[in-house]
């Protein structure tokens, strides 16, 4: 690594850190609310503690509450299947109110694309 590296390394490593809180954050409100899928932030913010403070990684999977989402997930894939009704009808929901707006044809298109990818893959998970 290069003298120049160091500085852009720990600059991502902040973002990340503090991406990985913001996630955290909202994974807590998902985990609440019936509307918002808690689990996928929760792996995500998981994703950016490994990458930035393995200190908070442990602490995240490690959690009475919140660690058993993440490690079921880094253990099988599994995501529970109330979690996956939650987040395919949380897409469509999504889109259906992206049709009431004023959205050209293109990001009508892409976002169905985006959320369809998406919402097979989530079913497409074994369950937990």
């Amino acid at each position: 690594m290069s003298e120049n590296d160091q500085p852009r390394r720990r600059w991502s490593r902040s973002l990340l850190f503090a991406l990985g809180w913001i996630l955290t954050g909202l994974g807590v409100i998902g985990l609440i609310l019936p509307l918002m899928p808690g689990t996928v932030f929760l792996i995500a913010a998981a994703w950016c503690f490994s990458q930035s403070s393995p200190r908070f990684e442990a602490w995240l999977v490690g959690h009475p509450r919140l660690g058993s989402h993440v490690r079921r997930w880094r253990e099988t894939g599994a995501i529970a299947r109330r979690a996956k009704y939650l987040a395919c009808g949380s897409m469509a929901l999504s889109f259906v109110l992206l049709t009431r707006t004023s959205a050209p044809p293109i990001a009508l298109a892409t976002a169905a694309f985006c959320l369809v990818g998406a919402g097979l893959y989530v079913a497409s998970r074994p369950e937990g």
